[in-house]
């Protein structure tokens, strides 16, 4: 009878031990937030990262789901491309344009604000037509929003997410 005691004390013992080393769901999901904080926090801070638009909100008007993840903004302290597309009022555009915002050119005021669970980064990009006006509010899940403002367009916004850039490398 001692020994059946003893053998089912060790055996709860042993239990104990392996099933407390185990993490929670809760824990595991704090750990991949915080991996995904970290992920945000380089990007911001080397100003190196891409931009890509879901969604499309036009001043005055509903929100456009964005159906291809081809529209974009590349982010860099050397070049920054932008290739999205634009609904609303433009206000001067060349004769046969294709409509949307698309412009090359180098950042210039950069500024980055980081708030409590968020980061504002701010900058000029002036482009071959127009100089444009950026605002990112970055989340730490990833998640993004961009608004443009510019001389011959409506301001818009845009909503999608941060990535770091795909290197030659990644994509073979």
């Amino acid at each position: 009878m001692k020994t059946k005691i003893t053998v089912l004390m060790l055996f709860c013992l042993f239990n104990m031990a392996v099933f407390g080393q185990e993490k929670t769901k809760k824990e595991l999901k704090a750990e991949r937030e915080l991996q995904k904080q970290k992920e945000i926090d380089s990007l911001i801070n080397s100003k190196n990262f891409v931009f890509e638009a879901q969604k499309a909100q036009p001043l005055g008007t509903r929100q456009i789901n964005l159906d291809y993840n081809t529209y974009f903004l590349k982010f860099n302290t050397t070049k920054t491309t932008c290739d999205l597309p634009f609904f609303g009022r433009a206000y001067n555009v060349a004769y046969g344009g294709d409509g949307g915002i698309k412009f090359e050119g180098i950042p210039e005021n950069i500024q980055i604000e980081k708030k409590k669970k968020s980061y504002n980064v701010k900058a000029t990009v002036k482009g071959k037509d127009d100089v444009y006006d950026l605002l990112f509010s970055v989340f730490y899940d990833g998640g993004a929003t961009l608004s443009i403002n510019c001389n011959n367009k409506a301001a818009i916004s845009y909503q999608g997410v941060i990535e770091a850039p795909k290197t030659a490398e990644s994509t073979k």
